[in-house]
């Protein structure tokens, strides 16, 4: 990651950013969203204060004044002008380059921060990466007195837009990037804890979409099942057990063998637990692991095919999100299940009109190999209501080409039967700036799932295939179905293209948005 510290004063840098904020009163639309190589550090620094705001035609340029430096007349009054010039609205995100080669410092980024809002800090310290992505380090001015949360969004939008995976000839470390950024501040200790904070978060989602990232010809299920191993390892407190698929088949985990069975890469299943001893909740996770999804014996066609290495990105995701919860020393206890397999075409692989019997006992009609996440995520869940205990439930998953159709690329499709439950989920991700939008699952929907040979079928021709999916999943959740929710997020999980901190390939959605509601889960629960 790059290096990002907290400075009361510094060296005139070669590049300064500076926030601009839209006129007060400014209707913009809010967005509740949102070689592998490290992206840059960030601390931050102080400086004395020439002045706090500065308005300009409404438009707050307080950050001018943040820095000695750029409290230089010279360079606040080109710096205003060229503002008016370009006529910088201060929108979210928005980002304007002002070139001084016979200057210091050399290039002036005005970033818009739009109202304010952790959101808009997030925003424009991603636009700043983008921009200075070719320098060797940036540094940002901060109006005084801004609150803990802006520091936060604005590193965590520093550290997210820089990151890079790359497995090419190329060096990572010869490549030109960001590598350190300076946020000039009035009371660095004020923001230290946001920024540890944000490091945890952003360090978990880089993970994420590491391992999603990662070609599936390497991606083994035991190859995932090591790395996050290896990722829980240094954060005491975490344990980690991971069960073969001997082990499976002793325990009953019928549904992950038999999507495992087509391949000679043979399923796992990680279950990693953080259980702090002052904890009072139990919250429990599953991430759909299928490290490279064929569709089976129905075959996908090429087109769908492609991207099939992102099929874990809820495995990983709820991996991550536990580990920040040890980094953090949150005091609610965390179990994360992450069933792994490979859904491969073979001899040996599963067929349409096999009945599968899932752990627990329950069976499954397979009517479509290529439905075979729910299958292995209704395992976990099942072996997490006999065995565990937990007071909530939540699952994720790249599950269905249905929630792209209904919700687009970046919004996931949340489900359950908890308004609370629901609601706290959706606040924890427009906080974290992920999104999701709750969808039904109605009751005269059910009969479609009934099977004449077994207690259920895994696929339906009836539609709304992201509704039927989770109506599925919730016939493993028994008596704590009102203590579950389901987030399909198919689409988010992967960007076509950069869109503010996310850049192109894997996101590593849900881990910011899990990391928020494990909080509020602590904070309630204490």
């Amino acid at each position: 990651m790059i290096e990002i510290r907290l400075a009361v004063d510094g060296a005139v840098p070669e590049t300064l950013a500076l926030p601009v904020a839209a006129p007060a009163g400014t209707a913009e639309t809010e967005q509740r969203l949102p070689d592998v190589q490290q992206p840059p550090e960030v601390d931050t620094a102080d400086t004395d204060i020439a002045g706090s705001e500065v308005p300009v035609g409404g438009v707050d340029v307080g950050g001018l004044l943040r820095t000695a430096y750029a409290a230089e007349s010279a360079v606040r009054e080109e710096a205003l002008a060229f503002i008016a010039d370009v006529h910088h609205s201060g929108k979210r995100g928005v980002l304007h380059t002002l070139n001084r080669p016979l200057a210091s410092p050399r290039r002036l980024l005005l970033a818009g921060v739009g109202a304010g809002d952790e959101a808009g800090w997030r925003a424009a310290g991603a636009a700043i990466a983008r921009s200075a992505r070719m320098q060797p380090s940036v540094t940002v001015g901060v109006p005084p007195g801004v609150e803990p949360e802006a520091v936060r969004g604005l590193a965590e939008g520093l550290w997210l837009a820089s990151y890079r995976f790359r497995l090419g000839s190329e060096a990572p470390d010869k490549a030109p990037r960001l590598a350190s950024a300076t946020i000039v501040v009035d009371r660095p200790e004020r923001y230290e804890a946001a920024l540890s904070e944000a490091r945890t978060v952003a360090e978990a989602t880089i993970l994420a979409r590491d391992l999603t990232n990662m070609p599936s010809d390497q991606k083994s299920p035991a190859w995932l099942a090591e790395r996050i191993r290896e990722a829980a390892a240094d954060r005491p407190g975490l344990t980690v057990a991971v069960r073969d698929q001997e082990q499976l088949a002793a325990e009953g985990f019928g549904a992950i063998l038999a999507v495992g069975c087509g391949s000679t890469r043979p399923p796992k299943l990680v279950e990693l637990s953080w259980q702090p001893p002052a904890a009072r909740t139990h919250v429990v996770l599953v991430g759909k692991g299928i490290t490279f999804d064929t569709g089976g014996i129905c075959i996908k066609p090429r087109a769908g095919m492609k991207l099939m290495r992102k099929d874990m990105g809820g495995a990983a995701a709820v991996a991550a999100a536990t580990i920040a919860a040890a980094a953090l020393r949150l005091p609610v206890r965390v179990t994360a299940l992450a069933p792994l397999a490979e859904n491969m075409v073979s001899g040996t692989a599963y067929r349409p009109g096999d009945v599968v019997r899932h752990y627990g006992g329950m069976t499954t009609e397979v009517l479509n190999t290529d439905a075979e996440g729910r299958l292995v995520l209704a395992d976990a869940m099942a072996y997490a209501v006999r065995r565990l205990d937990p007071d909530l439930m939540v699952d994720l998953a790249t599950l269905t080409g249905a929630q792209s159709v209904a919700l687009g690329k970046r919004t996931a499709a949340l489900f359950s039967d908890n308004e609370a439950l629901a609601g706290a989920l959706a606040d924890a991700a427009d906080a974290a700036g992920e999104r999701v939008w709750r969808m039904p699952m109605p009751d005269d929907y059910r009969e479609a799932l009934d099977s004449q040979v077994a207690d259920l079928v895994n696929a339906t021709e009836v539609g709304a295939g992201s509704v039927m999916a989770a109506m599925y999943l919730r016939e493993f959740t028994g008596e704590f179905r009102d203590r579950w929710a389901h987030v399909d997020m198919s689409a988010p999980a992967w960007a076509d293209s950069p869109d503010a901190e996310l850049v192109k390939g894997a996101t590593g959605w849900g881990v910011r948005t899990l990391v928020r509601w494990l909080g509020t889960v602590a904070t309630q629960a204490s």
